[in-house]
């Protein structure tokens, strides 16, 4: 996804809302003219909000936070039917998409009918009038969409179980139970500046390390490290390596990528879509886990997503459990910018995801092909200096394993 938004311009979006606005007073003075009735609301008569210029209008809306744009498009018939231009929409996500701090496998939008060209949809909102069955409508709906992936409008989408579910997941909370137990992999945690792990193993105020249990030993592996959430749930993570931390350290410095000792490459054709299989220990983890987390490289032009897909892929298959294990992925920075640098930096000012600097959780999504996978799965905007954005992930993987958060 190479900046999208470039694709569709700011007076795109203003030349229909214009057709729109125009295509509606015509509409309505020809329908009053028909049934011989005087206008009911002249247009000299509407609220100044109808009257000002279609580029200011547009101006207001794109400073509005969406459930404001909903709320306006409550006060009347023109902005009713205005606010779900499919095109402003279309704007919006690619404006805003960027800039979300999360995605996961229900609210993630589908990118292939937003690189479409909004002009071959089946009918455009400009088209319609007020009443008709809306058979013929884009099959797209990109208002929906926004709703169900903007940070601030996705609590309705969360997830959510059935009744008998939650009882049952209540009524097995109050029994003894052995804690989750996660793998954690991927090249954020031996790229980056900053050690996530060991950060995380020295912040008592994000999640206080429990204990470090002798039992649950994997050989080759150990047992991991099991840490306490919200005062409340434990979960255990073994982390996984690629090799030893001297050829990792030099790697590091050298900006080299080491021989990963977690998998075995298997010949494909072509060649370009390599296949690996986890190595005995590491199956023998897959297979006692009850989810997994990747740590992703979200630093600008770093990762190879063909690479990456396919070790997530071999981790998840199906041979070692079920598909109804949870993945989070940790995208994974070493530390936030400061706004001072990136105003000095011209290099980061023209860099395609803007002033965040940073790889935006729906193109990892896309560059790992998360889509494809049939375990849920997240995206979650991480900071390994201040470990911001993790407690939401780990909220979102404990949900998804089964407890009550």
């Amino acid at each position: 996804m190479e900046a999208p938004t470039e694709r569709l311009s700011e007076s795109l979006v203003i030349r229909s809302l214009k057709r729109f606005r125009d295509r509606l007073l015509y509409n309505t003075c020809q329908l009053e003219s028909d049934s011989n009735q005087s206008p009911k609301i002249p247009v000299e008569d509407a609220s100044l909000l109808d009257r000002i210029p279609v580029d200011v209008q547009f101006l207001i809306l794109t400073l509005l936070p969406p459930e404001d744009i909903c709320r306006l498009g409550a006060t009347s018939r023109y902005w009713r039917a205005l606010v779900r231009d499919p095109l402003l929409w279309k704007y919006f996500l690619l404006r805003d998409m960027p800039h979300w701090s999360s995605i996961d496998h229900v609210t993630m939008p589908k990118l292939e009918a937003l690189a479409s060209d909004i002009c071959s949809n089946d009918l455009q909102l400009e088209e319609r009038v007020e009443g008709e069955e809306q058979d013929n409508v884009s099959k797209y709906d990109y208002m929906a969409e926004y709703m169900k992936g903007h940070p601030a409008c996705r609590q309705k989408w969360q997830f959510s179980r059935p009744p008998y579910e939650v009882v049952t997941s209540f009524l097995t909370s109050l029994l003894p139970s052995s804690e989750p137990r996660y793998a954690m992999f991927g090249p954020g945690i031996e790229q980056l500046d900053v050690s996530m792990v060991t950060r995380l193993m020295h912040a008592p105020d994000v999640l206080p390390v429990a204990a470090i249990p002798s039992g649950r030993q994997i050989n080759g592996i150990g047992s991991g490290i099991s840490y306490t959430y919200n005062h409340q749930h434990k979960l255990n993570i073994l982390t996984l390596y690629s090799t030893n931390r001297a050829e990792r350290d030099r790697a590091r410095v050298g900006q080299y990528s080491v021989n990963d000792k977690l998998f075995t490459s298997e010949d494909t054709d072509p060649p370009s879509c390599p296949m690996f299989i986890p190595n005995p220990q590491v199956q023998e983890v897959c297979q006692a886990v009850s989810g997994f987390i990747y740590v992703a490289n979200a630093e600008p032009g770093q990762g190879d997503g063909t690479v990456e897909a396919a070790k997530i892929q071999a981790m998840l298959s199906p041979a070692w459990g079920s598909t109804a294990r949870p993945l989070l992925v940790l995208s994974c920075v070493s530390r936030e910018r400061l706004k001072e640098e990136l105003e000095t930096d011209a290099a980061l000012r023209t860099t395609p995801t803007g002033a965040r600097c940073r790889t935006p959780s729906v193109e990892m999504a896309q560059r790992l092909r998360l889509p494809q996978l049939p375990n849920p799965w997240m995206v979650q905007d991480t900071v390994a200096e201040s470990l911001s954005g993790l407690l939401d992930g780990i909220s979102w993987l404990l949900r998804y394993s089964g407890l009550r958060i």
